[in-house]
């Protein structure tokens, strides 16, 4: 396979989503400025002076590099394998650790914003992002890349709300945020979009060290361009931090996540797996009692009485269980079952990713006009048929199966997620929007980490991989299930 023809495709997958995106940015402007008058409207769509225009590709870049670096590595993993070793336990700590440690840091890197600045911290977080990504590339073993990957998840967290609160702070005009937002926003398709496709053409091409060393210039040229191109935004240092629940958070998802992937390795009644499911309990129930008691917590328990809250962050975390659990088998079943080489797997990932930079446009639609409740239980279901569809695939099966699986599945994902973000923001004070903005997020990502350890545990303890691989997606389409339900029976209401 020649060079030229992954190039051409790769700027299509780049490329096709840019119309999407002009489309979500009018959608996103129309919700934020109906209140304006005429010449408010007409003053919002002037041209935007090219300082500004710079700082919208300089923050976008950063948020486009974290979501790149969360599927560009599937594709990756049978090379790492091959060079570094570690077995599937192995790739499964490879893909884990970024996650894990974005997903707990998550809700403290908003104080951390506020305390000393988001242009000082953004800046960090991408210096932070650039150097890990040197030492990806740099990796001589298997610990050292999962030390790396880690690293990478601090920067990654930084990045994130620092930028909302750049955000705010550069573009003050409702209409004019809205817009950059609406830009910003649909980078996140783009970025699932690309990630297998490039991914692919960098493994088959240069290698899977690449893959690290392309966020390279980019983290350079966002630094280069927030750093000239906007202002530090107010400090509050009075602003404290929640080191005790920050601290319990964090080792009780690694700890579990410890006990998920050596289980399946070493065994479930191995001292080290018993010890690691009892340290995460008592981590996670002192966590609890340190939002309680604390001054300052970041995640106040107060908000889980507010059903869309409360039911909108199971179902977060429910459908990124089974995205990313099955996009981390998908890359080994394409690669090591089909015999697809890295570049003709990032393709085959297509039909999952390219919904999510579209179908968004209709799901917000439906949930500004009924509600967020039917467009996630269909989400749901489209979610539960792709997983099922998937049981039919076989050693030799056709590529039609899995098209097929990931369309359904594609759709799915592009239905719940817009709308479970419209639930859960909407359904607490404009004060706390922030917070429960992060908290989904925060959920979705830890169940990203959980999906990757059970589901990949579980295809792994089988005697092939493929009857594995069915026994994982039929936990997956139960958990779906149990999303699908909660989301009918308790999303959209409005009591506690």
């Amino acid at each position: 396979m020649s060079f030229c023809p992954r190039i051409n495709s790769l700027l299509v997958s780049c490329f096709f989503p840019l119309y999407t995106m002009e489309r979500l940015e009018i959608i996103f402007w129309k919700m934020g400025c109906r209140h304006l008058n005429q010449s408010s409207l007409s003053q919002a769509y002037a041209p935007k002076p090219a300082a500004h225009t710079l700082l919208l590709i300089g923050l976008s870049l950063g948020y486009f590099i974290v979501l790149l670096d969360m599927t560009v590595l599937n594709v990756a993993l049978p090379a790492i394998r091959h060079d570094l070793g570690g077995g599937f336990a192995g790739m499964q700590w490879a893909s884990n650790a970024y996650t894990i440690v974005y997903a707990c840091l998550l809700l403290a890197a908003g104080s951390l914003a506020d305390r000393f600045g988001a242009k000082r911290l953004f800046i960090v977080g991408l210096t932070v992002f650039l150097g890990a990504s040197v030492l990806s590339a740099a990796a001589s073993s298997l610990a050292m890349l999962i030390a790396a990957r880690a690293l990478l998840g601090v920067g990654g967290a930084a990045l994130l709300p620092a930028s909302m609160a750049l955000f705010t702070h550069s573009y003050p005009n409702p209409a004019s945020r809205a817009r950059a937002l609406g830009v910003w926003a649909s980078l996140s398709g783009i970025a699932m979009a690309a990630g297998p496709v490039i991914g692919g053409v960098l493994v088959d091409s240069f290698g899977w060290r690449s893959i690290f060393l392309l966020n390279i210039p980019i983290a350079l040229v966002s630094i280069a361009i927030t750093a000239a191109g906007t202002n530090e935004t107010s400090r509050r240092p009075e602003r404290s931090f929640d080191t005790g629940g920050q601290l319990t958070a964090t080792v009780a998802v690694g700890s579990l996540t410890f006990g998920l992937v050596q289980g399946g390795a070493v065994g479930w009644s191995a001292p080290q797996v018993t010890a690691a499911f009892i340290v995460a309990a008592v981590c996670a129930v002192l966590f609890v009692l340190f939002e309680t008691i604390g001054k300052s917590p970041m995640l106040p328990l107060d908000l889980f009485r507010v059903s869309n809250f409360s039911t909108g962050l199971a179902a977060g975390l429910a459908v990124n269980f089974a995205f990313s659990g099955l996009l981390f088998l998908l890359s080994l079943y394409f690669q090591q079952t089909l015999g697809y080489s890295a570049f003709a797997a990032g393709l085959a990932f297509l039909p999952f990713m390219l919904p999510p930079t579209f179908n968004p446009i209709l799901t917000g639609r439906l949930v500004g006009r009924i509600g967020p409740k039917v467009p996630a239980v269909i989400g749901f279901a489209l979610l539960t048929a792709g997983s099922l569809v998937l049981l039919w695939a076989k050693a030799n099966s056709s590529y039609v199966i899995a098209l097929i699986a990931q369309l359904l599945a594609g759709f799915g994902v592009s239905f719940t997620i817009p709308s479970l973000i419209a639930a859960v923001v909407s359904s607490v004070p404009k004060e706390r929007a922030g917070i429960a903005s992060g908290a989904l997020n925060s959920s979705r990502q830890l169940g990203a980490v959980l999906g990757v350890a059970l589901l990949g545990t579980i295809a792994n303890s089988s005697e092939s991989f493929v009857n594995g691989l069915h026994t994982a997606l039929i936990v997956a389409s139960a958990v779906l299930l149990a999303g699908g339900v909660l989301s009918l029976l308790y999303l959209g209401r409005r009591g506690r």
